[in-house]
């Protein structure tokens, strides 16, 4: 039991000697550093978004428009214009952020939550188990994005629910994949092999040996996974298939201000760059994460 206990206590000192050591080189990467620092201005713009919008993002204005029905440009009141219907760009704008960043994260958690178990007792259990869960995961893989979208929100309500669905149940597989070459990696290794000869239970083992090692690769693909999601998400609404007005997205906002852009260039501009902006944040903390965690370039 004391061999136990210091056992323990030297795999906690020796994981936080390495989360600290990582959480070292990210903070010398100014490009991740300000990355992160964009991320954390978006959500705290998104969380604030009831009390720091000028305007209801669904409420047209009389004088949002002009005397021949067109989007007044940026001025005194409203900040960065209006769109055809009179509403405020940016009081949608912030509220767009809401959506973009609860889709990203959620979709992306939920894409977690169904790999991990998956790819982990796949490469684990192997056997007809391993071949089942893999060849599930690659006829998953082989759906298009955008036709399964369609699909589901012909079936389905197109809304916040659907697209979160359609999303995880698109990205889970790369994951999956991702988790099952680590785990086929780890199960071999002495700590594994020694848990397995003292009559560890599998769930034990892939949970409270195996586990551990994998919220790196799990960590970094969330991160890099919200950008990718958050263009998704853009996508399906423009077309469509995604977030349904009047809830304001971004996606949505570039759809319904495409005919507008040389009259109006602001509709479609603002939410395009806070698009760019988004996704080039959560890159740059993305692979910034992965430098830091990989063992291989630690000094």
């Amino acid at each position: 039991m004391f061999e136990d206990n210091d056992s323990n206590a030297a795999t906690d000192k020796i994981t936080n000697t390495l989360w600290s050591d990582a959480w070292r080189r990210l903070k010398q990467d100014q490009a991740a550093i300000l990355g992160m620092v964009i991320i954390l201005f978006l959500v705290l713009v998104a969380v604030l978004a009831p009390q720091i919008t000028p305007f209801s993002p669904n409420i047209g204005f009389i004088e949002g428009v002009s005397d021949f029905g067109e989007p007044m440009p940026p001025g005194e009141k409203f900040l960065l214009g209006t769109d055809h219907l009179g509403r405020d760009v940016l009081s949608r704008l912030i509220f767009g952020a809401r959506i973009s960043l609860f889709i990203g994260i959620a979709s992306n958690l939920l894409a977690v939550l169904i790999a991990v178990p998956i790819g982990a007792i796949a490469a684990y259990m192997g056997g007809w188990v391993e071949t089942i869960l893999m060849r599930f995961t690659d006829v998953v893989m082989s759906f298009p994005m955008l036709l399964l979208a369609i699909a589901l929100a012909a079936i389905l309500k197109p809304g916040l629910r659907t697209v979160i669905i359609v999303i995880a149940f698109e990205y889970w597989s790369y994951l999956a994949r991702l988790i099952y070459s680590k785990v086929l990696s780890l199960k071999n290794m002495d700590f594994v092999m020694a848990a397995r000869s003292v009559g560890a239970p599998s769930a034990r083992i892939l949970t409270v040996h195996i586990l551990p090692h994998l919220m790196s690769e799990c960590l970094v693909y969330t991160t890099l996974g919200v950008a990718q999601t958050v263009l998704t998400e853009a996508s399906m609404s423009y077309l469509g298939i995604g977030v349904q007005p009047p809830m304001p997205s971004w996606g949505g906002m570039i759809s319904e201000g495409h005919t507008y852009y040389r009259a109006a260039p602001w509709i479609v501009m603002y939410p395009g760059l806070a698009l760019v902006l988004t996704v080039l944040s959560f890159n740059l903390l993305g692979d910034g994460m992965r430098d830091a965690l990989d063992p291989r370039s630690r000094r």
